[in-house]
This record gives C-alpha cells, sequence and structure tokens, in this order.
C-alpha cells in the first residue's frame, strides 16, 4: 500500500512539475530578420524569470493573419509583432489581449507612438519602432534645408529657371498631403465624448483641409511639380529625379535612405518644413507595437516580457542592432540618436506625427481621398468640391461597410 500511494505521489509530483513548467513558456513571433535586436534582452528574461522563450521570425504585417488560424489550433504566439494600422481590426475580431500598463509606463513613449496602440483609453500593444515622412536633401545642390515650405517654394521656382526641381512630393495622395492638412484644420475621423474615434464624423472637408488643399495645388500650379509625379508609380518618378541629381530634396521615408546611398547620392535627412501658419508639418506615423495574443496560456508573463524587453538599455540595443527608432523619449535624447542625423530627424518628426486611425473604416478612407487630391492639385475640379464628394464617398463605404458587418 505504501509502494502505491508513494508511486501516486510521484506521478503526482511529476504532472505538477510538467504543468508548472509548461507555463513557463514563451513564443515570441519577432520580425523577420530582427530577433537579433532582443537577443541580449530575452537570455537575461530566461535567466531572471526561469523562462524558455522560443522566438520564430516572420514578416511583421503577416502576423496577425497567421494569428487568426493558429491561435485556436493552440500553436500560436504568446507575443508578436503588429503594425498600428491593423490593430483596430485586430481588436474588433478579438485577437488581442488588453494590457496594464499604468502612466508612467505609457510616459516613456511618446504620446502619438503610444496612442497608436490605444483604443478607446485601452491599451491593446506597446511601441516598438516608429518611421514616419522626412524631408531628404541632395547636399550638393541644396547645402542645408530650409525652414519653410514657402521657402522650399521660392526655391523650387529658382530651380526650374535652370531646367531642375527643387522639393519634390506626392501632394496628390492623402499619405503626403496628410502633413499639411492636420496643422491646418482638417482630421480624418473626429472623437466621441469618450475619447473613441467616431467614424462618421469625417473632417477632410473642413475649411481648414480646403486652405492647406488649395496651398498644395499651387505646387503644381506653378509648375513647380512635374504631372508625371500623379498617380500611383509618382513615387518612382519622384526617386529617379532624386537619384539622377534632377531634383534638390523630396519627401519620403526611412525606406528610402538605403536606396539613396547606393545611388551615390550625398543627402541628408531633417525633419519636415513649417507651414505659412507657422506651424511645422506633420506626417502620418507607422508604429510597430507588441501585442499579446488573446490564446496566450500566460497573459501575464507575456506582458511581464514586453515590459521586460523594452527597458532602456535593451531598447539602445536593439537601436543599434536593428537601425528603427524607438519611440522612447529617453532613448530619442540620447546620443546615439541625437547626434545621429538620420534618425534624429526620424524622431523628431515621429513627434509631430499623429498614428494612422487604428479602425477597420480607414480602408474605407484611402480611394476617395487620394482620388479628390489628384483631381485638386491637377485643376481637374476645385478642392472644396472634390473635398466634399470625398466625404460622401467615404461615408457611404463606411455606412455600408458597417451594415454588413451587422
Amino acid at each position: 500500500m505504501k509502494i502505491k500511494t508513494s508511486i501516486t505521489l510521484l506521478l503526482s509530483a511529476l504532472v505538477l512539475s510538467q504543468t508548472a513548467h509548461a507555463s513557463q513558456q514563451l513564443t515570441v513571433w519577432e520580425d523577420i530578420k530582427k530577433s537579433e535586436g532582443i537577443k541580449t534582452a530575452i537570455a537575461d528574461f530566461q535567466k531572471q524569470f526561469n523562462v524558455e522563450v522560443k522566438v520564430q521570425e516572420m514578416p511583421f504585417a503577416q502576423q496577425i493573419e497567421k494569428l487568426r488560424l493558429d491561435g485556436p489550433a493552440g500553436i500560436g504566439p504568446d507575443v508578436l509583432v503588429i503594425p498600428n494600422d491593423q490593430l483596430g481590426s485586430a481588436v474588433v475580431q478579438g485577437l488581442l489581449t488588453p494590457l496594464n500598463v499604468d502612466a508612467a509606463q505609457q510616459a516613456a513613449y511618446t504620446p502619438s507612438a503610444m496612442a497608436a496602440f490605444t483604443q478607446g483609453n485601452v491599451v491593446y500593444g506597446v511601441p516598438k519602432a516608429v518611421e514616419t515622412l522626412v524631408l531628404i536633401y541632395n547636399k550638393d545642390l541644396l547645402p542645408a534645408p530650409l525652414k519653410s515650405l514657402d521657402d522650399y517654394r521660392a526655391f523650387s521656382q529658382k530651380q526650374r529657371d535652370a531646367k531642375q526641381y527643387g522639393l519634390l512630393a506626392k501632394f496628390d495622395q492623402i499619405y503626403y498631403s496628410w502633413g499639411a492638412i492636420a496643422p491646418m484644420g482638417g482630421y480624418i475621423f473626429g472623437k466621441d465624448s469618450k475619447g473613441a474615434l467616431n467614424t462618421h464624423d469625417i473632417g477632410l472637408n473642413t475649411p481648414g483641409s480646403v486652405e492647406a488643399v488649395s496651398y498644395l495645388k499651387s505646387f503644381f500650379a506653378q509648375g513647380l511639380l512635374p504631372n508625371g509625379i500623379l498617380g500611383d508609380n509618382g513615387l518612382n518618378a519622384i526617386d529617379s529625379l532624386f537619384t539622377e541629381k534632377k531634383a534638390a530634396a523630396v519627401i519620403n521615408g526611412p525606406w528610402a535612405f538605403q536606396p539613396y546611398q547606393a545611388a551615390g547620392i550625398n543627402y541628408g535627412v531633417a525633419p519636415l518644413p513649417e507651414l505659412p501658419n507657422g506651424k511645422p508639418m506633420s506626417s502620418f506615423l507607422g508604429v510597430k507595437g507588441y501585442v499579446v495574443s488573446t490564446w496566450s496560456k500566460d497573459k501575464a508573463l507575456a506582458q511581464q516580457f514586453i515590459s521586460f524587453i523594452n527597458q532602456p538599455q535593451y531598447v539602445k540595443e536593439r537601436y543599434q542592432k536593428t537601425q528603427e527608432i524607438p519611440p522612447v523619449v529617453a532613448l530619442m535624447n540620447d546620443p546615439i540618436i541625437k547626434d545621429d542625423e538620420k534618425a534624429n530627424a526620424v524622431a523628431v518628426q515621429s513627434a509631430r506625427a499623429s498614428a494612422m486611425p487604428g479602425v477597420p473604416e480607414m480602408q474605407e478612407v484611402w480611394g476617395p481621398a487620394n482620388a479628390a487630391l489628384e483631381l485638386s492639385v491637377s485643376g481637374k475640379q476645385e478642392p472644396k468640391a472634390a473635398l466634399d464628394n470625398a466625404v460622401k464617398q467615404i461615408s457611404m463605404q463606411i455606412e455600408a461597410m458597417q451594415a454588413s458587418n451587422q
């Protein structure tokens, strides 16, 4: 009887041991070629908390789609990386777990980056890296960046007189023209009394929006921008003119740094210039963030992992290894970023930027908004009429979308 009891107790202890061990495992999906950036943080986390962390790399934009299948099957991650513009649909579909991030922890990040992973005052993720538009200039054609967009307009006129171009930008698309629209009084979606986005309040045709688009139109009307940059292939045309040294400056993102360097351009990077109203141009903020799966078997440990690896010393190492700009206030003031022209420009502009609305309805904005902008800047339609029509179309598409989801 004693032997049987001892065996039973031994088996019970073994089962409990295995269960305890299993609960101290985390699966982390990291972005492709980025896991090296968190290697030290993971090693320290494993030692301190006696946890086994398994890391798998995959493109961050595809992780939510894979979670939809792997999560319910019990083979998904505890922690994953997603872009902020996928947050809204992920929350609606119940794929993510709300996080407990107090005010002090949130204050460690730039407000715009933190807001990118907040829905209705509920935090669903911790920002990892940011990217946004900046001003890139050829130092051989323009020794130093100019202060205002008006300055660039005057400079562009001189360049056109010399059969060259000054500043080039895709002002016919909302992603690029947003930099003027937002500081001049436009908005995409308003907010309700609780601070949540109101997708029935669309502000792309406010007086400020019309004024901004009319101002941007002047660059085309005065022949300072070539008609060849209009439409879907316009960015390729801009890149060609800049790399062929036919344009002195462009508004583009960090993704253009390497191609411009490979083309042998001696370029500098600066935050976007000031508008006529004295406010600096804004931009859309793209944010990658760490989130926790709804199907995680240890959500508290998963969040503890995210908090641990986002301590400043680990974030600094991650930046050094990946060159992704972290929206951590302490790091933005660190010489490693502050003394790096490119990184500092992205960091400064990121603080002025606003996250793209992280709701599914945002997908209904792009097409009508871009069409209205192209009609406006090309002179085919007056800005107010074009923007009014865009808002009507966006509203109709959102109503149809919401009705189909009911």
